[in-house]
């Protein structure tokens, strides 16, 4: 009897046993399928955020560059064909910017490179005036024979620029230039300060190119670059206040408003 009455307990135990195969399986399938799911998800963020950064980069530097004049309309969707991409990105890269003061959203598809009046000219230049000075200075003690070099590089390709009137390069070289020195202070906050008042003036920064062009300015940047080899602060802030003050200068001296510049006075 005894041999009899344990064998329906075996076949138990060993039904049991499956079951728990089969339910040990299930659930490392369904953990491998979570995982695979939110594998999956953190990817398609992190492709989306890349997607959105390399938008909005792409904006600044048109931005930076002049390459959207004042007052000039944009289409969300004109844009998004334009790179290739949805709308989504490039209106979140322009909610971005209007935070920082550089476009003005005036519907869900049409935004506008805003004007440049008078006063604002006045508050951009003052504003660069206070900074970039001051954190041109605080960077020399960072900047080395490599970054000296760097910028006489972009220093002659400024020129070459001027001289072939190749706006786009000019704008680009001016640019570099001044970050080249601002950065290397490694004051991220001040750094991102001035970046915003580059991204306000920008688009009328080639107006300085049009005009700068045919007029006899100080070279300023070779006397930036002779201050950071004396390791001369008071040398290196003057040189970035002359050559704010020559640009900007020379268009407040002959007007700021021309019907094909779209501005306004």
């Amino acid at each position: 009897m005894s041999q009899y009455a344990g064998a329906p307990n075996g076949k138990s135990s060993q039904r049991e046993d499956g079951l728990s195969d089969i339910r040990l399986t299930f659930f490392r399938a369904f953990q491998g399928a979570v995982w695979l799911s939110f594998r999956m998800e953190r990817e398609l963020e992190e492709a989306e955020e890349g997607l959105n950064t390399a938008v909005y980069a792409e904006l600044r530097t048109r931005l930076v560059t002049g390459r959207m004049a004042p007052g000039h309309e944009l289409s969300t969707r004109s844009i998004a064909a334009e790179l290739g991409v949805s709308q989504t990105p490039v209106r979140d890269a322009l909610s971005r910017l209007s935070a920082e003061g550089a476009v003005s959203i005036r519907s869900k598809r049409r935004v506008r490179v805003p004007p440049m009046t008078r006063e604002r000219f006045e508050d951009l230049l003052r504003c660069r005036l206070m900074l970039e000075p001051e954190a041109a200075a605080l960077a020399l003690p960072h900047l080395d024979e490599t970054h000296i070099a760097r910028l006489r590089q972009i220093d002659g390709a400024l020129d070459a620029a001027i001289a072939t009137g190749d706006t786009d390069a000019y704008m680009q070289s001016n640019h570099d230039f001044h970050f080249t020195l601002y950065r290397a202070s490694g004051r991220r906050t001040m750094t991102q300060l001035i970046e915003t008042l580059w991204l306000q003036f920008g688009p009328f920064m080639r107006v300085v190119h049009g005009r700068v062009s045919g007029a006899h300015l100080n070279d300023s940047h070779q006397a930036a670059i002779r201050a950071v080899e004396a390791r001369d602060g008071n040398a290196l802030r003057y040189a970035i206040a002359v050559d704010i003050a020559d640009g900007m200068g020379l268009i407040g001296r002959t007007g700021l408003a021309t019907p094909h510049e779209a501005l306004t006075p």
